[in-house]
């Protein structure tokens, strides 16, 4: 019932704005009043300074369109709020940043529009990752801000004295994490693990704990979130339930403390300080230097993926949206395309590294990374878009927080996050027939 009720005040709030002819930008008068174009734009937080970062990168734009682009840089602890506050009152966005999660409800009440007849052949050449963006049969999402998935970095020192090498395979890495899970100084208590995790979500979402090692066991089983028609999950099947049984069988090799430490904090206080053979991390092309500086005496490298059934790593995939209130869709299409272009983000990426998000911007960072953007771009990706995402993988990441604190088996907590997801589908699909 719950997404029934937003998805509706969200469709009376767009046919308001749109009847009322007047977008989400203010009313006529005060358009007409103004020099020139405005084009408000929202995002999440993308870096130290998204705003100032930004606007002397969108110089030349703004002067060739006669628009000024007010963008807004909305805060993670409010952002689906600020977004479901503003839409509901006809005062979103012309152009606004989503995750996977958040699409559905969106593409249900037409609050975003699909893009597809905005994609020239040109754009199909260029855009590595345009696919990440189709969902729900449509193109509602242009990717901004992807490439940086989790991978498995490995302690060379810890593997070498077990005389093994990177593991590629789940049976590879229990192996390891097993004969690496002993007691070093011989005072009688483990000091070093196997795996380095940190499962707490109380600083970094709820859902955190699902991208950092949920979503890779599943997809290296070959499981998937939703089944295919979108009408039922999958996750609670055979694959799911391997998956998170594999898992819950790491813990014994993971430091005590792993429920009371984030992934970060795991990774930085254990696998950092040289205590663990293998870390959990997102990724990203400074890593090199970024950790040469922070942890000078650990040697390391990383494995994109391991596989059981198939590769799979959570990466990022979000993505900028054409909101339906936008007055100028083409104008603010042109936005999208030029601040996703080759040209902005080769000058934005030498201030704020990131993936390049087309063939004509060059590879910039660490040599040592650049092999998660060539040989191993197959191994990660992001989430499908379904319905009732956020609500599903909510309860999904509580179920699974039960799990590895033994408050719930393995079957008892899927079969809960299966029979509240299935509900929530069963109402969603019954509003379409």
């Amino acid at each position: 019932m719950k997404k029934k009720i937003i998805s509706i005040l969200i469709v009376l709030a767009m046919s308001a704005a749109l009847c009322a002819g007047c977008g989400n930008n203010g009313s006529e008068a005060e358009k007409q009043e103004s020099d020139g174009k405005t084009l408000d734009v929202w995002v999440a937080p993308l870096d130290d300074d998204t705003v100032n970062n930004w606007k002397p990168l969108l110089k030349d734009w703004e002067e060739e369109n006669d628009c000024t682009v007010n963008i807004k840089v909305v805060p993670w602890d409010s952002y689906e709020e600020t977004y479901m506050t503003a839409l509901n009152s006809g005062e979103g966005p012309d152009v606004g940043y989503m995750y996977n999660e958040m699409f559905p409800t969106y593409i249900d009440a037409g609050a975003v529009v699909d893009m597809s007849d905005y994609i020239t052949e040109e754009d199909k050449a260029e855009y590595k990752y345009m696919e990440n963006g189709y969902m729900m049969d449509g193109q509602y999402g242009w990717p901004l801000v992807t490439g940086v998935p989790f991978v498995l970095y490995y302690n060379e020192d810890i593997l070498a004295e077990l005389g093994e090498s990177a593991p590629q395979t789940w049976e590879d890495f229990v192996r390891i994490c097993k004969a690496a899970t002993k007691d070093t100084d011989g005072d009688g208590e483990i000091d070093q693990y196997g795996y380095a995790a940190g499962m707490s979500t109380s600083e970094v979402g709820a859902m955190q704990v699902l991208n950092a090692y949920y979503y890779s066991a599943l997809w290296q089983n070959g499981g998937q979130i939703y089944k295919d028609d979108m009408k039922s999950v999958a996750f609670a099947d055979e694959a799911g339930t391997e998956a998170v049984t594999w898992i819950k069988e790491l813990t014994r090799y993971m430091n005590p403390d792993f429920m009371s430490q984030s992934w970060s904090e795991a990774f930085a206080n254990v696998f950092g300080q040289g205590k663990s053979a293998f870390g959990v991390y997102r990724s990203s092309q400074t890593d090199e230097t970024v950790f040469g500086e922070t942890y000078p005496d650990l040697k390391w490298d990383y494995v994109t993926s391991l596989k059981n059934k198939d590769y799979g790593t959570f990466g990022a995939t979000d993505c900028l949206t054409l909101m339906s209130a936008a007055e100028d869709k083409d104008l603010a299409m042109d936005f999208i395309k030029y601040v996703t272009g080759a040209a902005f983000m080769a000058q934005y990426h030498e201030k704020c590294p990131g993936a390049a998000l087309t063939v004509s911007e060059p590879y910039a960072g660490d040599e040592k990374m650049e092999r998660i953007y060539t040989d191993d771009i197959d191994k990660w990706h992001g989430l499908q878009a379904g319905p009732c995402g956020v609500d599903i993988l909510t309860q999904l990441s509580a179920d699974f927080q039960g799990i590895m604190t033994e408050e719930m088996t393995v079957e008892e907590a899927l079969k809960e996050a299966e029979d509240y997801a299935n509900n929530l589908l069963d109402e969603y699909w019954a509003d379409k027939e």
